[in-house]
This record gives C-alpha cells, sequence and structure tokens, in this order.
C-alpha cells in the first residue's frame, strides 16, 4: 500500500494470489444456483464453522440483516447489546426492514451482556409486549477493543436461548481473530450459535463480501431474503475466489497483526500524552486516548500524520479524543516502528 492505513482492516487490498484466483476463477449464474466458485465457498465456510449450509452475501451488514429478517417476524424482538455493530452501525436496518425491535442491553467491560441482564429482557407471553426471538452476540467485539469472547460464554448465552425457544445470532465479522486469540476454533466458538455471519473483507484482504452460515433450513429461507434485498448476484465466482483464499490461507496468519497491534500499543503506551489500556489490546485493534494537556489535537494529529507521514488514523466516531488503530495484512513491524517514530516527533 502506498499509505500506512490504520482506520480499519476493511482497507485491505486483494493479494496477489486473490487476483489471479479472481482472473482464472469458474463461474455461472448464482441465482440459479450454478456458480461452482460461489458454491465451493459456501460449503467449505459452513464446514469450516461447524455448520450445514453458508450463504455469499454482498456484506457483513447484509449477513446480519438477513439473519435477523430469517429469525424473526415483524413486531418480534431480538435482544442485543449498547455497543453492538448490529445496533450502532447498521442503519437501523433491522427496525427499518424488518420491523424488529431491538432490546438493547449494557455491555460489560469486555464484550459481554450479563447473563442474569439477557434473562430480564426476554419477554413473558403477554399481549402487550413485543415477542423475544432472537439473541444476538458479537465476536470480536470491535466497539470495545477488539475483544475475544470465549466459547464458555457463547455456550451459556445459547444454552440460555434454547431454554426460552430463542434463536442466537453470532455477528462474527472477525470470528477468525477471536480464534486465534483465543488459540481454539472458528468452529468452537460458533459452536451454541444457530447462525453466524463473518467478513471476508476486514483483515481478510478479500475486496467483497461475507458468509452467513447455519442450517439448511434456515439458509434456504435466508436465500429468498438475500433476493429480496436484492442481494442475489450473477457470475460471483469472480469474488468468491478471492474468498475462498481468505478462509483458506489468510485466517491462518492473523496472530501476525495480533503481534503488531500489541508491538504498537506497547510503543504507545511507553509515550507521554497517551493513555492505553494493554489489557485490552487482545487481537488486531489498539484503542487509545489523547490526552487534555496534549501538545497536539486530535485533529492536528490526524492531519499531520496523514501530510507528513502518510499515515492515516482517525478518532473512533463518537469520540473527540480517542482513537482506535487496526493492524491487518498491510501493517508490517516497519510500519509499526515508523508510525511510533511519527509519534515520538508530534507528541514532543
Amino acid at each position: 500500500m502506498n499509505v500506512i492505513d490504520f482506520r480499519s482492516d476493511t482497507v485491505t487490498w486483494p493479494t496477489p494470489e486473490m487476483r489471479e484466483a479472481m482472473a482464472n476463477a469458474a463461474v455461472g449464474d448464482d441465482v440459479y444456483g450454478e456458480d461452482p466458485t460461489v458454491n465451493e465457498l459456501e460449503a467449505e465456510s459452513a464446514a469450516i464453522l461447524g455448520k450445514e449450509a453458508g450463504l455469499f452475501v454482498a456484506s457483513g451488514t447484509m449477513g446480519n440483516i438477513i439473519a435477523a429478517l430469517t429469525h424473526c417476524g415483524r413486531g418480534d424482538e431480538m435482544i442485543l447489546g449498547r455497543e453492538a455493530h448490529m445496533f450502532r452501525y447498521e442503519a437501523g436496518s433491522s427496525a427499518a426492514l424488518g420491523g424488529i425491535h431491538p432490546h438493547i442491553l449494557d455491555m460489560q467491560p469486555d464484550g459481554t451482556l450479563p447473563l442474569d441482564a439477557i434473562r430480564r429482557a426476554i419477554r413473558g407471553d403477554d399481549e402487550h409486549f413485543p415477542r423475544t426471538r432472537l439473541i444476538c452476540l458479537e465476536n470480536t467485539q470491535g466497539t470495545v477493543g477488539g475483544i475475544p469472547i470465549t466459547a464458555d460464554y457463547t455456550a451459556a448465552v445459547g444454552a440460555l436461548a434454547r431454554e426460552h425457544g430463542l434463536k442466537l445470532h453470532l455477528d462474527g465479522a472477525r470470528i477468525f481473530n477471536a480464534a486465534a486469540a483465543l488459540d481454539t476454533t472458528a468452529a468452537a466458538l460458533a459452536q451454541d450459535a444457530d447462525s453466524l455471519s463473518f467478513c471476508l473483507s476486514k483483515g481478510l484482504c478479500a475486496p467483497v463480501g461475507s458468509v452467513l452460515v447455519g442450517s439448511k433450513a434456515f439458509i434456504a429461507q435466508a436465500r429468498r431474503v438475500r433476493k429480496s434485498l436484492g442481494g442475489g448476484m450473477r457470475q460471483a465466482g469472480i469474488l468468491a475466489a478471492a474468498g475462498l483464499i481468505a478462509v483458506r490461507v489468510m485466517t491462518q496468519r492473523l496472530h501476525e497483526d495480533h503481534a503488531n497491534a500489541c508491538l504498537l500499543a506497547e510503543g504507545l503506551a511507553a509515550l507521554p500524552h497517551i493513555r492505553l489500556d494493554l489489557g485490552k489490546v487482545q487481537t488486531n485493534m489498539v484503542f487509545f486516548d489523547l490526552a487534555d494537556d496534549a501538545p497536539i489535537s486530535p485533529e492536528q494529529l490526524t492531519e499531520s500524520l496523514a501530510r507528513d507521514y502518510q499515515i492515516l488514523m482517525r478518532p473512533y466516531p463518537g469520540h473527540t479524543r480517542r482513537f482506535r488503530a487496526v493492524t491487518h495484512y498491510w501493517i508490517k513491524p516497519e510500519h509499526v516502528q515508523k508510525t511510533l517514530a511519527a509519534f515520538r516527533e508530534l507528541l514532543a
């Protein structure tokens, strides 16, 4: 990349291997179920996550919306966290498109929802209430630091869901980062979820797309919902070819991104005017605050990094002095060192 871009792991470019695979991909009409590369990606993704079937979709937001619309009807309720991507960053689509009522709970510092709070949020059988149908979790929990959520916690929520006849959806946009951080498999983290969506373009370098997985019956209905949203694609194997490399190759190297995030965090924590909790740096995200007494404002820091050092980094949305830096395939140790040198100069 021409710049050092920490804004997100969505900024990654396809690798040369991906570009070659895309150029040579076997294709067909996916709406007819005839694209062999898409079919291969869906089947392989489902197997990796321990589910029966998969569905290739245009984005993580689309995957989450399809899951919600498949599990819930109009006027039904889903329980999710106040900081969840599905609540904060998906344009209210589950409500706008599906009439699904969100029941919002406060998150704990580790990104989980208290089990007792979930239990209390489940509605009783009363005509005055919406019907609770769905619980949604996120792994990793990106808005609180990219913290991985354990299989044991997800199992506990899954047991609670089954006790009340509910479904559990996992927004697993970065589920492979969670698996790498916890030294386990993505299937183990997904075992108790009825459905899961994961992104091919967040940290895995594919240019487009996510995959939604679940039971055969769930995916059959989800395919109809995808079509209703205009998400039926034709010769999508060109995109799925990059997705296959994402799940086969890129998922195996995420520990490198985590190591670079730790390197960056440790260097920033040693600088004046930076406030950073090293204990929260567990995957590929580094959150830090620029102190009020810093010799440069957040806006000046952002502008100077870009103009003078070709480093892209910005305050986290909704915060004035908090930054989020995300490492990925195109961030190497030498880029981290260059970034730390820039911070030393700007904060001196």
